[in-house]
């Protein structure tokens, strides 16, 4: 009854004249509103929810849901005595539950999940003693759980998880005795977990996760043998795992981890027989891992890793023949590898790293053909990568490194079949024979480190295949041969590293191109370039000049000479980079100075670019001495008008007026910052460095001293002026608030809110906290700039257009609400102006279009929040996942079956891999945004979508629940017929 198909052709506004005939068509007379036939859901209804509903005194039924209706929910709901089932979920009303919800004594079903509600839960709920499903999730709920929803004794379904509610969980939650389904996950709950919700019997579902209780597991909780699913992660937990849990004979998920609980893994799981998953990663977990696990033959992922473990994985690991993910990474285990591992052949996920394994790699493996990631770096493994490996054409993580194998990358292997492969390290080997010119076939590589090892011969030309590649590290082999010159054709190149080799000839010109390719990628990384330690001779080409984004060279013990290349990186390197060489010579301290005739011979390869090089500063000179002299011609007018007159900007703290001069702000700041000492610098952004001061009255600001240029400070006043009006003309709960600011003449200095959350980078930098930003978190954080971005284009008059959103610049609160931070390079569109700008914003953020246009717009933007957007739910800087994305939108055509390889890659393994894969409906969002974000990054700007139309389908899409999360492909996110049940 419920479940209505969803009419198209219904649009409209819900009237708002409260008598019952124009309401609805809900009863059996044929009553109608505004031309509608039915009122059901998923009919676009838009408007609030008339207080007239409540004359429908005879109604037993409404539903809804699926809507774009706001508004509260009126009180007069109340008087519907006769319903049975109410259903407003899935829409956008605000406002708290009305009380009036407890005279709706008939009531079974009340469903206002997926809503903006807030307040908190009325204790009139508890005289609904009819209800069989309470559904008020995914709103923002607050206050604690009312003790009246222990009278609740028909209530079979539970569910408030995705609010903010607080408080222990009430012990009159035992009494309900029909429970089937509990979820109170992803709230604030704290106290310790009742012993008496082992009475509830009847729970085949217990949802608790993401909370912040304390103490240990109840050993009551062994009593609910109805228990399938049993999920108390990152809830804040410690003490030992309770041996009652063994009991739980039908439990089939198991989900422990992110949580302090410590003591062994206790025996009696291995009596789980119907366990299908089990994580206790990320736990205090000691001892050695109980052999009885081995009996559990239904286990299909078990993830142990980032715990104390220590001993011998048991032999009777071989009998888990349906394993698809066997994680046991960062512990201190000991021994030989489970030999028969993949002996169901189905096994997906083997990593093992940083633990102390000896013996071979398992034999098994070679005909696991499924395998998407391995990872057994740090141990001391032996055996033969010739023989141990097979065809793996969905792997896209290998790691290896830093273990006694031996062998050839020969052709047994078939490495060049793993076209799937994005990360391969197999350095730190004893690995030997030449580079197989099969690695070409990789387009998808984009990192390949193959240092200290014992290869040799020369670097096959087939690499330069490899377009996607951002880090090649060949070093310490005995490769010989020249630098290839196909360096050129590896456009994403970042990382370079062919040190201790013996390389030999000149270093071609090639190399130098990379630096405009480094800034045509917008890559966040830095070109480091290593040839140290080869027999590279001749002179360094003009090309070099060029590499802008080089930070770190050597080229010590080759037979180099003449004048070193004119970049930053050169001038500011040490002695020990140049060591060595025939010849060097340059403007540093460590060389000797270029004779007059070496350097007129350099010099007149560069004369076109001095000559474009002097009359760019000259006219933008003339530019700004007109530009400075109007804005003092200006100030002098606007003084004798103003009168000195102050400045409002805020009036509940010490910055609520700011005088021009801005010296009683500064005296301040001074005093509290003890003259801006490093001790309290948190932070250094594009335009300024960030400090935390705690000023006379206890409140605790974030100061922004703007950074100082030699030429006068004309830039930073712009910056500084750019920011201010940026940030006076808005306001907007997701954008960082400003209380005040001064214009002194020693520093230019901005007075901000303070966060406690730090960045969205930091965040995900940091292991421990990126792996309590949960996918809910991070979905709502996306939301948030949606929301702050699109308010300041669409909201503002005239548009102000950010330039420079990145990661760094998105802060986060206590509750992780995203604030869009630093406008220093703001730019307000206005319809006279033309808008062009120079270049601004931070490399691997900014638009593509920029590296050959000036022409700023609101589409800039929006690129940037794609790969803010992506770098949230993957952990990390997109990369050169950017460019591919942004190939598949620009030519898109949905197929389920696609064949371009970058196509074929699974989105799960795009995610941040700290976090379990997002399940239920948190999975069909992800799915969503990452969509969404791929429509921001089309190659085209007038392609991507507006941030108001991005904002809107967050806001209001309800996206389909998926099927088969871990199988759905990149080019299935286009085509939801793929993956949508």
């Amino acid at each position: 009854m419920k479940e209505q198909k969803r009419n198209k052709g219904d649009r409209g506004r819900v009237n708002q004249g409260g008598d019952a005939e124009s309401v609805a068509n809900l009863g059996k007379r044929g009553i109608e509103i505004g031309g509608f036939h039915r009122l059901g859901s998923s009919n676009y209804l838009r408007g609030t929810i008339p207080s007239g509903v409540g004359n429908l005194s005879r109604l037993t039924y409404l539903d809804l849901s699926s809507n774009n209706l706001s508004g509260y929910i009126p009180f007069e709901i109340g008087k519907l005595r006769s319903i049975s089932e109410l259903y407003l979920e899935s829409n956008i009303l605000t406002g708290s539950i009305p009380p009036s919800i407890g005279n709706l004594t008939d009531l079974s079903f009340l469903y206002l999940h997926k809503n903006k509600l807030s307040g908190s839960i009325p204790q009139q709920i508890g005289m609904l003693k009819s209800l069989y499903k309470l559904a008020l999730s995914d709103n923002n709920l607050v206050g604690s759980l009312p003790p009246s929803i222990g009278n609740l004794s028909n209530l079979s379904v539970l569910r408030l998880y995705n609010n903010k509610i607080s408080g222990s969980i009430p012990k009159e939650i035992e009494m309900l005795g029909s429970l089937e389904k509990i979820n109170l996950s992803n709230n604030s709950l704290s106290g310790e977990i009742p012993a008496s919700i082992g009475n509830l019997t009847k729970v085949n579902s217990l949802y608790l996760s993401a909370n912040n209780f304390h103490g240990s597991i109840p050993q009551e909780i062994g009593k609910m043998r109805s228990l399938i699913d049993l999920e108390l992660a990152n809830a804040n937990l410690s003490g030992l795992i309770p041996a009652s849990i063994g009991n739980l004979k039908n439990l089939s998920y198991l989900y422990l981890h992110s949580n302090a609980l410590s003591g062994f893994i206790p025996s009696g799981i291995g009596n789980l027989t119907n366990l299908i998953e089990l994580f206790l990663q990320c736990n205090k977990l000691q001892g050695s891992i109980p052999w009885e696990l081995g009996k559990l033959e239904s286990l299909h992922q078990l993830i142990l890793f980032n715990n104390s473990l220590s001993g011998f994985i048991p032999e009777e690991m071989n009998n888990l023949t349906r394993l698809v993910a066997f994680e046991v990474s960062e512990n201190y285990l000991i021994g030989h590898l489970p030999q028969q591992v993949c002996l169901g052949g189905v096994l997906e996920s083997f990593t093992a790293h940083d633990n102390y394994f000896t013996g071979p790699i398992p034999k098994s493996l070679k005909n696991c053909t499924g395998l998407y990631r391995v990872r057994l770096e740090h141990n001391q493994l032996i055996g033969n990568v010739s023989e141990d490996f097979g065809i793996y054409p969905n792997l896209d993580y290998l790691d290896l490194s830093g273990n006694k194998l031996i062998g050839e990358l020969s052709s047994k292997w078939e490495l060049g079949k793993a076209t799937q492969l994005r990360v391969c390290d197999l350095s730190l080997n004893h690995l030997t024979g030449g580079i197989p010119k099969a690695l070409g076939e990789l387009k998808l590589l984009f990192k390949l480190m193959l240092n200290d090892n014992h290869l040799s011969g020369s670097i096959p030309p087939e690499m330069g295949m490899l377009s996607s590649l951002v880090n090649l590290n060949l070093a310490a082999n005995n490769l010989n041969g020249s630098i290839p010159i196909w360096l050129r054709q590896c456009e994403s190149l970042l990382e370079l590293n062919l040190s201790v080799n013996r390389l030999s000839g000149g270093i071609p010109s090639e190399v130098g191109s990379l630096s405009f390719l480094q800034i045509l990628d917008l890559s966040q990384n830095f070109l480091i370039a290593d040839l140290s330690h080869n027999k590279l001779f001749g002179f360094f080409p003009s090309t070099f000049d060029d590499m802008l984004s080089l930070t770190s060279v050597d080229v010590s013990d080759n037979q180099l000479e003449g004048p070193i290349p004119d970049n930053k990186a050169f001038r500011e390197a040490s002695f020990e980079a140049f060591r060595n060489n025939k010849g060097l010579c340059g403007n540093i301290t460590s060389l000797e100075v270029c004779s007059s005739k070496l350097s007129s011979n350099v010099d007149r390869k560069k004369n076109s670019k001095i000559v474009i090089a002097t009359l760019i500063p000259i006219f933008f000179t003339l530019h700004l001495v007109f530009v400075v002299f109007w804005i003092l011609s200006s100030s002098k007018r606007r003084e004798r008008n103003t009168e000195n007159t102050p400045r409002v900007v805020a009036s509940d703290n010490l910055f609520s007026v700011c005088n021009y001069d801005g010296k009683m702000m500064y005296k301040i700041i001074v005093e509290a910052t003890e003259e801006f000492d490093s001790k309290y610098c948190i932070g250094v952004g594009g335009h300024g460095s960030v400090y935390k001061a705690q000023l006379s009255d206890g409140q605790i600001v974030a100061v922004k001293k703007l950074h100082p240029l030699p030429e006068g400070g004309v830039g930073d006043q712009k910056a500084f002026n750019s920011e201010i009006w940026a940030l006076t003309e808005i306001r907007h709960r997701n954008i960082l608030k400003l209380h005040g600011f001064c214009s002194h003449p020693q520093h230019l200095v901005l007075v901000y809110e303070f966060l406690e959350g730090g960045s969205l980078e930091k965040i995900l930098r940091i292991n421990e906290q990126a792996m309590e930003f949960d996918w809910i978190k991070r979905v709502n954080v996306v939301k948030g700039m949606a929301n702050a971005v699109a308010y300041m284009h669409h909201d503002c008059s005239p548009p102000i257009v950010h330039r420079d959103i990145s990661s760094k610049n998105i802060l986060l609160d206590s509750d992780y609400e995203a604030h869009v931070a630093d406008f220093g390079a703001a730019r307000l569109l206005k319809p006279d102006s033309s808008n062009w700008t120079s270049f601004k914003g931070t490399f691997g953020y900014t638009a593509p279009e920029l590296a050959y246009t000036m022409q700023v717009n609101e589409k800039c933007d929006v690129f940037s929040f794609g790969v803010v957007t992506l770098e949230t739910l993957m952990g990390r800087h997109p990369g050169d996942i950017i460019s591919f994305l942004s190939s598949s939108v620009s030519s898109l055509t949905p197929s389920c079956s696609s064949s371009a390889p970058f196509n074929q890659l699974l989105l799960k393994a795009l995610l941040d891999q700290r976090l379990p894969s997002p399940r239920e409906q948190i999975a069909a969002e992800v799915v969503f945004v990452v969509k969404l974000a791929s429509l921001c990054l089309h190659a085209t700007p007038q392609s991507r979508p507006s941030m108001q139309q991005v904002s809107q389908e967050l806001s209001t899409r309800n996206p389909p629940s998926v099927k088969q999360f871990h199988t759905i492909t990149i080019s299935q996110l286009f085509d939801s017929s793929c993956y949508t049940s």
